[in-house]
């Protein structure tokens, strides 16, 4: 009888599955699973990371050639008002000399300039008011004009592109007077 106990064993021992390993090769091995997906999930991440780097940077690039010009054409901006106030003032003195006619010249080429390099004025008379593009310095009231509206403009604003370099300076109307 006792030979038949151990055939049984043996074939018990025969038929257990190949695969069966000791419970530390169990755990070792899905500890190297489980830090198999965590590197495949760090480099996806790293590789995305670098894809929106690389982006970013492409993106600021184009920005900074784009706006390269931006600090100049603000310190030229406050030089064309106060041609554009001295040009009027000529105007309204000398009815048809030919320094007013030169300096009217100079005018249209700072104008043309400004234009080719992607610079325009914010249109201010009689819009509505958008404090994202006009600076408010006062409240007026008026019949004509519609609450809410720009009655005057005081002093130009300008846009490079789709950036504002300076608002337009403007007065609102409240209304009609009470």
């Amino acid at each position: 009888m006792s030979t038949d106990t151990t055939d049984s064993t043996t074939t018990a021992t025969a038929e257990a599955p190949a695969e069966a390993q000791p419970p530390e090769a169990v755990t070792e091995e899905s500890q190297l699973k489980a830090d198999l997906e965590r590197f495949k999930d760090l480099a996806l991440r790293s590789q995305a990371d670098f894809d929106n780097f690389r982006k970013r940077a492409a993106r600021d690039k184009e920005d900074a050639v784009k706006y390269a010009n931006a600090s100049f054409l603000e310190r030229l901006i406050p030089i064309l008002d106060n041609f554009e106030l001295g040009l009027t003032a000529a105007r309204s003195n000398a009815a048809d000399s030919p320094i007013l006619q030169g300096m009217d010249m100079v005018a249209r080429q700072l104008n043309d300039f400004l234009t080719g390099t992607g610079v325009e004025p914010v249109a201010a008379d009689g819009q509505k008011f958008d404090p994202n593009l006009h600076e408010a310095v006062a409240q007026e009231a008026s019949d004509t004009v519609a609450e809410g509206l720009v009655v005057r403009q005081l002093r130009k604003g300008y846009k490079l592109r789709d950036r504002l370099l300076r608002p337009a300076t403007v007065v609102v109307s409240k209304g009609p007077a009470a």
